[in-house]
């Protein structure tokens, strides 16, 4: 079929060789299980168990607190031992709320939802219980599924759009699930076109994955509405909106949704959590993870359970063949920083990379910008990023603002190819979160006004009506004392004659 060109990206050295031959592997169960309630955007989720208690695999721990939000499923049979705060994987370092299992190597499963007949059910139904088992989007976003196979219900959808391009660095894991799971995700993207009522999927490969593309194309050939797309390898085509852009020639409008021009798009990690849920009743409680970098002894792909800490990862894939420059959580353009090996494994994390010497790069220096525009031309979103950072340094957001910060998908191309090695990334999530901050600042302020009013108001009509009440009282008492009185002079006028 035909691409259409996006503008920008770049192209970074794969490094995919380490670990893509890795067949995927079970990580040993851990003694410990560290299950974060914040595993998705929106909402944390709220413990429903306490210590003490016994639980078993795929029992719901936390439930979803609110639309945007998602439960969470014990991982494995123990006891919970802990329900605090714990080190979470998250750039601030900061702890969240963490439930902590002493597993018992039991694996004993809980009562699962019956299996559903996906293609006689209601897509409500479908999308119901891809939200009662905890999925949500694997590929980086970790936005409840459920929600978007919600979409058909409010536009007008025509396309479904499956995003195995998998195109950071090092990462492979989405690789390996369609190669050995391609049947399984097949049918898992048909059930969320059925959900969205979607006639057309595309299910889009990027061209250093020949042998995931072969694996879906044989899985895919029986079915008319579902067709396998070889994508350039470029970053970052697997932005949803630049590759419904390539995919379909549509651009999706500034602070849109892909869904506002017809298609949806989930991950191919995700499509395979739909059918398991969907066919199976099993909750999303473990994923494929990527183990590699240059200082990984042997590079793996590892099926994990959440909540696991990363240096059960390390460790048994023989720890390190030397001393890492710098870890991370996910690929090396938008990942994280890794600041403790105790840091739990969560349903988003697709890659633990321990990186060296030039791979690490963190021993730069950052010069002053030189207006060379590079970061310009590999702006897939066309953005100005010097104009932005600049317009950041000196604290001015709205004109940071105004200048498309908000549109900024936080690929990393324009600090990849700046001369200046100025971290732009961090100065545009700097400013999301100042923005943030500040308007979360004002809301509060308006919802403290607001409330404060409607006290005034509340009392005043208080007020008021007590003083009505009292105006009535002492005219139903005069009214009475004149009664009375009246009865005494008819009484005395009596008497006298």
């Amino acid at each position: 079929m035909k691409l259409f060109r996006i503008r920008g990206g770049v192209h970074p050295e794969g490094r995919k060789r380490l670990s893509e031959d890795q067949p995927i592997e079970d990580l040993p169960l851990p003694e410990l299980l560290h299950v974060p309630l914040q595993q998705h955007i929106g909402a944390p989720a709220v413990a429903i168990v306490s210590k003490g208690d016994q639980v078993k695999k795929g029992q719901v721990i936390a439930t979803a607190q609110g639309n945007i939000s998602a439960p969470v499923h014990a991982p494995s049979s123990g006891t919970v031992v802990g329900l605090g705060r714990y080190a979470a994987p998250h750039p601030s370092g900061l702890p969240g709320r963490t439930i902590t299992i002493r597993t018992d190597g039991l694996e004993e499963w809980t009562e699962l939802s019956e299996p559903m007949d996906a293609f006689m059910a209601d897509p409500k139904d479908i999308a119901k219980r891809v939200s009662e088992c905890g999925v949500v989007g694997m590929g980086g976003a970790t936005f409840p599924s459920s929600v978007k196979l919600n979409l058909g219900q409010r536009y007008d959808l025509h396309t479904l759009i499956i995003n195995g391009a998998e195109c950071e660095p090092y990462l492979t894991c989405d690789d390996r699930l369609m190669r050995e799971y391609a049947d399984d995700i097949t049918m898992g993207v048909r059930i969320m076109a059925r959900a969205l009522n979607v006639k057309r999927v595309l299910i889009a490969i990027e061209g250093n994955k020949p042998s995931a593309i072969r694996a879906m194309g044989q899985a895919a050939n029986a079915y008319d509405d579902v067709t396998i797309v070889e994508v350039p390898a470029r970053y970052p085509m697997g932005s949803e909106k630049h590759l419904t852009q390539t995919l379909l020639g549509l651009e999706t409008p500034a602070r849109g949704l892909t869904a506002d021009i017809g298609a949806v798009v989930h991950n191919i990690a995700t499509a395979f959590a739909v059918f398991e849920a969907v066919t199976k009743g099993i909750p999303l409680i473990s994923r494929i993870v990527t183990v590699s970098g240059e200082a990984i002894t042997r590079p793996s792909n590892l099926r994990v359970l959440t909540g696991t800490p990363v240096a059960k990862l390390i460790e048994h894939v023989g720890a390190y063949s030397s001393e890492p420059e710098r870890l991370l959580l996910g690929g090396p353009m938008m990942g994280q920083p890794l600041a403790d090996l105790k840091v739990p494994l969560v349903k988003g994390t697709n890659g633990v990379l321990a990186l060296t010497g030039l791979q690490a790069a963190t021993q730069v220096t950052t010069t002053s910008c030189i207006r060379c525009a590079s970061c310009v031309d590999a702006c897939p979103c066309g953005l100005v990023p010097l104009e932005m950072a600049a317009a950041i340094r000196k604290e001015e957001m709205e004109l940071a603002t105004k200048s498309g910060l908000m549109d900024c998908v936080g690929c990393g191309s324009c600090a990849y190819v700046c001369p200046s090695n100025i971290p732009l990334v961090q100065y545009f999530n700097y400013a999301k979160g100042r923005i943030t901050a500040v308007q979360r600042t004002e809301h509060k302020q308006k919802e403290t006004k607001r409330l404060a009013d409607q006290r005034t108001e509340r009392m005043e009509r208080q007020a008021a009506a007590k003083r009505e009440a009292m105006e009535k009282r002492k005219a139903e008492q005069a009214k009475k004392k004149a009664a009375q009185q009246a009865a005494r002079n008819q009484e005395q006028e009596k008497v006298s004659a």
